[in-house]
């Protein structure tokens, strides 16, 4: 699957999520990369700081960033349907961890 199309899967995975939540989020860009960093084996990562977590003295700071791994969602999945679902379940695991939700309570949620 080209780039562009994995990309696009990643928009459209973006147009799922309820405007109310994407209305909510604060300095925060989502990128698509092919890899994650070397000896990791994620799909996607959340850096930055949590909504919850910011205070009184959060600001003039980068924004936080959401990368989507291109490669490793690829690998993982047979067919482009199956891209499109893993790519959505993993936009949405890391909007979750923007909104201060961790994994473990992603996994009780089924958005493991």
């Amino acid at each position: 699957m080209s780039r562009e199309r994995f990309e696009e899967l990643v928009g459209e995975a973006l147009d799922e999520v309820p405007e109310e939540l994407l209305a909510l989020m604060s300095n925060v860009v989502i990128l698509v990369e092919d890899d994650p960093p070397p000896g990791e084996d994620l799909l996607g990562l959340y850096e930055g700081h949590a909504l919850t977590e910011r205070g009184w003295d959060y600001s003039g700071v980068l924004p936080d960033r959401i990368l989507i791994y291109r490669n490793p969602i690829l690998r993982l999945c047979d067919t482009e349907h199956d891209v499109v679902d893993e790519v959505a379940i993993t936009v949405v695991h890391e909007i979750a961890h923007h909104f201060g939700i961790d994994d473990h309570r992603l996994h009780e949620l089924g958005w493991g």
